[in-house]
């Protein structure tokens, strides 16, 4: 998978080296708090998840959550990625950062790159978004990058709703 460089993140592969990172992250209640993911407090169970979710996305279709260094300080933040949903036979943006990197524009700058990488590099035709109604700070970032609202729907089964997001490559070339 290719490295993805903005001005102040490297996005890249996981891998198990970022073990204490990602469980910084994935064990964090704020970050979790609209995700509707379970708290992740275990190494045993976030080895689990970057073997057997994250690298088998990359296996599987030669993309997926990435993680996101902050470059100044050379640190694992959180992540960024593209992440195929074969249940609705799309493609998801998705970010996730700790949350001193909130409200630094880093999350526009991830998704702007990684648009970029799903048109130009994957030639996606379309990638979603899905955020939960609370978590406008989400939600207002995929706006920011050109994604338009198109439903209130399920997401993962949990019988939430979720604002969903979509941008076709077309109007991501109008852009």
């Amino acid at each position: 998978m290719t490295p993805i460089r903005t001005s102040r993140l490297l996005l890249r592969a996981f891998t198990m080296d970022d073990l204490e990172a990602v469980l910084e992250f994935s064990s964090n209640k704020i970050v979790q708090r609209y995700t509707g993911d379970q708290l992740i407090e275990t190494r045993e169970a976030v080895e689990n998840v970057i073997r057997n979710v994250w690298f088998e996305d990359y296996k599987t279709y030669g993309y997926g959550r990435m993680a996101a260094v902050y470059l100044p300080e050379n640190r694992v933040i959180g992540f960024a990625g593209l992440k195929y949903l074969p249940e609705f036979r799309e493609t998801d943006l998705g970010f996730r950062f700790l949350p001193e990197y909130w409200g630094m524009g880093l999350a526009t700058e991830a998704s702007t790159a990684l648009l970029e990488y799903g048109f130009n590099e994957l030639k996606l035709s379309g990638i979603i978004g899905v955020a939960m109604p609370e978590n406008i700070g989400s939600w207002k970032v995929l706006e920011k990058v050109g994604m338009t609202y198109y439903k209130t729907d399920e997401y993962d089964g949990d019988g939430g709703s979720y604002r969903w997001y979509k941008i076709e490559r077309a109007a991501w070339q109008g852009a």
